[in-house]
Parts: structure tokens; C-alpha cells; sequence
């Protein structure tokens, strides 16, 4: 990972939630505090705060670098925000804005957050950097990921220049999830699958068909992120049926089927 030269607790509001697919809603975020997050581009995340349900308002640390975790620690549930991980999708620094999409699983915390999340409500962030680091000899890419990867796969393909060749992988809950309107290279082949309720594990569509898929030649570099089944089967198949170097590849388990984060 790479992370941003400073770094400090930023405090801002919801501008606006928008249901962008049937199992996504984007919130938009704002504020003057936004002035001090450094735009990385691609898969640029934030350790997010927001409250609990039944909280009057966001309690949010004052302290920066690995001090912030041990004071939200010492507060009572009563008063200690809910803190996740996630990808920021676009950022508009000229406006102030900037989005979160959330892939909405049943009544986990950030999804019934994100549900409920109004114009003016608070919450806020902390940056964390990119993880999306290619050699800049890849003469490919293979991106991978189930819904809680989309938003930063998206990203990826939005900041990425024009020569890249890459095969792309989303896997999604149903068919009115499949974007139409991405923006990606032209080197960029996108291929959606949806689950449409055929009770498969997240992210087992997406590692069969990157599976099947032909490695084309040359040095590659994968991304792959989501249901922590997908970005460890896909390496593990890279590097024992394909001689992959390890180094070649960036995997990270977002979540675990069955298992909700504590906090």
C-alpha cells in the first residue's frame, strides 16, 4: 500500500444518497475539511466513521497515526462510531464532494447506515492510500472482484490510461446491477456476471470465469479484492497452474461469507 504523505481525521456530511443499482447506493460527502485529503486516484480508500443507529451524533477521534484506534477503543459502544473500510468512487475536490458506493448486504452496519444515511447527517474519514500498484512493465492486467470490489475496480479503470490492456472481472447480485455506462480503456475487456439469485457464494462466478480465462502473453500484474474466497483461490490458480510470481499479484479479503466485522 502506498499511503499519502499526511494524513488526519477529516469531518464532513452527507450531501445526497443515490440507489444506483438495485444492491448499491452512493453517498455523496462534503465539506470544507475535504480541502486536506490528497486525491490518489484509483483504489483509494478511507477508514470511514459513522454512527450507530440510535446515536444523536458522530463522535469522531481526535488523535492520527495508529492513536486513533486505541481512544475510539476506551469509548463505550454508546458513544463509539462504527468504523469500515471502503473505496472512495470519484472525488470532485473543485466542489468539495466526494462518493462512497456501497454494495448493500442484508443488515450489515454500513449497509443499514448507507440506507439510512440524509442530507446533513455526519460522518467522516481517514485516509489509508491505494493498494493498486502495477509494475510499469505489466504488458497486461487481470482485475477481479465481487460487488464489494466493483466501486474499486470502477475507480481502477477510470484512472488508468489509455494503453492499458487488461481483463476485468465484476461480479454482481443481479442483472440490474451491470453498469452500462463504465469508463475504461479501450484495452479494457469488461465482462459483468450476475448471480440473479442462483444462491452461488459471492465471488465464485467471478473466480470460475477468470479462471477459464487465457492468460494472454507477457509480465501481468492482477488485482483482485471481494469475499476472501475469490482473491485467494484466483492466486493460488496463478501461481501453481500459471508460474505467477507472488509479487505479480495484489489480493485482499474484504469480507468473509457468514461473518460480520466487530465494532
Amino acid at each position: 500500500m502506498r499511503a499519502p504523505e499526511t494524513r488526519k481525521m477529516i469531518t464532513l456530511e452527507v450531501l445526497a444518497n443515490t440507489r444506483t443499482t438495485p444492491n448499491f447506493a452512493t453517498i455523496t460527502l462534503g465539506g470544507p475539511e475535504l480541502a486536506h485529503l490528497e486525491n490518489m486516484g484509483h483504489d483509494q480508500a478511507v477508514r470511514l466513521f459513522f454512527p450507530r443507529a440510535g446515536q444523536e451524533r458522530l463522535r469522531m477521534p481526535v488523535s492520527s497515526g495508529n492513536a486513533w484506534m486505541a481512544e475510539l477503543l476506551l469509548l463505550p459502544k454508546s458513544r463509539r462510531p462504527r468504523v469500515r473500510n471502503y473505496t472512495i468512487r470519484r472525488i470532485r475536490p473543485e466542489r468539495g464532494e466526494l462518493d462512497i458506493e456501497f454494495a448493500l448486504h442484508g443488515d450489515a452496519p454500513a449497509s443499514d447506515w448507507a440506507r439510512r444515511a440524509r442530507p446533513g447527517d455526519r460522518a467522516g474519514i481517514f485516509d489509508l492510500g491505494i493498494t493498486y500498484l502495477p509494475p510499469a512493465d505489466a504488458a497486461w492486467q487481470l482485475l477481479a472482484g465481487d460487488e464489494s470490489a466493483v466501486p474499486a475496480i470502477l475507480a481502477i479503470l477510470e484512472h488508468a490510461p489509455e494503453s492499458l490492456v487488461a481483463d476485468v472481472f465484476l461480479e454482481v447480485p443481479e442483472s440490474g446491477d451491470i453498469r452500462r455506462d463504465i469508463i475504461a480503456p479501450e484495452g479494457a475487456h469488461v465482462r459483468w456476471l450476475a448471480r440473479d439469485g442462483a444462491g452461488d457464494l459471492p465471488g465464485t462466478l467471478a473466480l470460475a470465469a477468470a479462471k477459464r480465462a487465457p492468460l494472454r502473453p507477457g509480465r501481468s500484474y492482477t488485482w483482485t479484492a471481494g469475499e476472501t474466497k475469490l482473491p485467494t483461490g484466483l492466486r493460488r490458480h496463478l501461481v501453481q497452474e500459471h508460474g505467477v510470481p507472488k509479487s505479480d499479484i495484489a489480493f485482499f479479503g474484504y469480507w468473509r461469507h457468514g461473518r460480520s466485522s466487530p465494532g
